[in-house]
């Protein structure tokens, strides 16, 4: 029920700008966000270790 409500959150425009909350919309969390991606931390790293992400590579030296 709590996601089904995250979810109706990124759709529906807040009363006042300054309450929007930036949320994944993959799986709805409002932490952790980054902007550059549209994602949460969680699922920036699921989908760049599958390789679904173009030009993002895990770091190795």
């Amino acid at each position: 029920m709590a996601r089904r409500q995250a979810f109706a959150k990124l759709i529906a425009k807040p009363k006042f700008p300054t309450r929007h909350r930036n949320r994944c919309p993959v799986c709805g969390r409002p932490r952790g966000f980054y902007r550059k991606f549209n994602l949460c931390r969680i699922c920036l790293r699921m989908l760049a270790s599958r390789g679904e992400l173009p030009g993002v590579i895990k770091a190795s030296w």
